[in-house]
């Protein structure tokens, strides 16, 4: 198992037994499940980056394209950013017929 994987693991013990999570909390777990040798900063950036977050709203939306309070302007630019690379991969598909046409075909 990788330190990433054992940090993520120790944040979920945390947050199903409601404790807060914090770097401390983070290296004692870590350390009790045998990770002695992740680097320190490694336990500050996960408890920064999920301070404040809903851990189970963040797993249960893992494959959503956008979160619910971000469905107004981020949904709009998520959707215009995916018709554009359908435009662009409806480009590319008629230069590779193009080039069919011409006499360039793979087993010519």
């Amino acid at each position: 198992m990788s330190s990433d994987l054992a940090i993520v693991y120790a944040a979920l013990i945390l947050k199903d037994d409601n404790v807060e999570i914090t770097a401390d909390k983070l290296q004692a777990l870590t350390k009790a499940a045998g990770f002695t040798e992740i680097e320190p900063i490694w336990f500050s950036l996960y408890s920064k980056a999920l301070e404040g977050q809903d851990l189970k709203e963040l797993i249960f939306n893992v494959g959503a394209a956008a979160g619910p309070a971000a469905a107004g302007g981020a949904g709009a630019a998520a959707g215009a950013a995916a018709e554009e690379a359908q435009e662009e991969a409806a480009k590319e598909e008629e230069k590779e017929e193009s080039d069919e046409d011409m006499g360039f075909g793979l087993f010519d």
